[in-house]
């Protein structure tokens, strides 16, 4: 079984080959420098600039992989949930591709992409606690097998993400924030500045950074940025790896889970790894964290999540529609 995976929900253009479950290639067009003069993603220029690079990155995929569209069993291809005109590139590349070459397709959840990618890499204990967390999402889910599971919670606003990416934009970091104040944090006192921890409740896995976001914005406004930088900014991410592992810990220990996956761009942040790892070995759960080029936006989570439902006996038909936000 040789899939195609087509990822285009934001702004990275992705395409990869999975055979077999085994990923051949995996390749991102990534928009950083076109979307960073703004301080975060420009939907119109994100589109745009997937209609000219999607062409290119899917060859490359099956140029790397040494395989041919003739020899591709399936398509998969995100249709949600995700920017409307981004996803529709993808999408309408994949269904052109299905029809021109007679190949079956089926649209792939980007979110659960985001934490099946973890069983093609590794050997899962279940059932595990999955927390996806990213520029615009910050999901936690309960998973009991690879196509099996229930989304426990979400934000309720702002993503982790977004608020690392608007705490920047406010202090003039630059974008991507995560990465930004991630680098900085590290040279920060985290105890320096107390912020809110938000909807920190035993029993709800929902989240909220708003309040967070705010209390910075409060801060700086009323008081400016008192002693270095990196103090503001260490504390800031402290409270939002602090709300993040208590949610995924507690989620963990009342549903029984053996394992937890972190997935998504924000995982990719030291200090969330660095905190969640020592809150699971403290509770005797496995824990996993895909490497860096599958955290953020990639084709071959997308491939991969395809192949599962490919060799279950799932197909969608061409009127496969996009979608924007997660369905419950």
């Amino acid at each position: 079984m040789i899939v195609l995976g087509i990822e285009t929900s934001c702004d990275e253009t992705a395409a990869s080959v999975v055979e077999d479950g085994k990923i051949l290639s995996n390749i991102v067009a990534s928009q950083i420098e076109i979307h960073k003069p703004y301080g975060g993603v420009v939907p119109e220029l994100a589109s745009r600039h997937h209609i000219r690079n999607i062409v290119p990155v899917v060859d490359t995929a099956l140029e790397k992989s040494e395989r041919d569209i003739s020899q591709v069993d399936g398509i998969a291809v995100t249709n949600g949930p995700g920017l409307i005109g981004s996803l529709l590139v993808g999408l309408s590349f994949a269904k052109g591709v299905a029809a021109s070459y007679g190949k079956k397709i089926v649209g792939i959840n980007h979110l659960e992409a985001h934490f099946t990618i973890a069983f093609a890499l590794y050997e899962i204990p279940l059932p595990a606690i999955a927390l996806v967390v990213s520029g615009g999402h910050t999901n936690l889910y309960l998973v009991r097998g690879k196509l099996n599971y229930k989304k426990l919670g979400e934000t309720r606003d702002d993503a982790a993400g977004e608020a690392f990416d608007k705490v920047a934009k406010l202090l003039g970091l630059g974008y991507p924030g995560g990465v930004v104040i991630d680098k900085l944090a590290r040279k920060g006192d985290p105890d320096r500045f107390h912020f809110p921890r938000g909807m920190m409740r035993s029993g709800d896995y929902d989240f909220s950074f708003s309040g967070l976001k705010t209390a910075v914005a409060v801060h700086v406004k009323k008081k400016g940025i008192r002693g270095k930088i990196e103090d503001l900014v260490a504390s800031f991410q402290e409270a939002v790896v602090d709300v993040l592992v208590f949610k995924t810990i507690s989620a963990a220990e009342d549903y029984g889970a053996r394992s937890i996956i972190v997935a998504g761009g924000v995982a990719a942040n030291s200090r969330l790894r660095e905190k969640m790892k020592s809150e699971a070995e403290r509770k005797k759960l496995s824990i996993f964290f895909p490497p860096m080029e599958y955290c953020t936006d990639n084709g071959a989570m997308v491939a991969y999540t395809g192949y599962l439902y490919f060799t279950a006996g799932r197909e969608d038909p061409l009127t496969l529609d996009a979608y924007d936000t997660d369905p419950d």
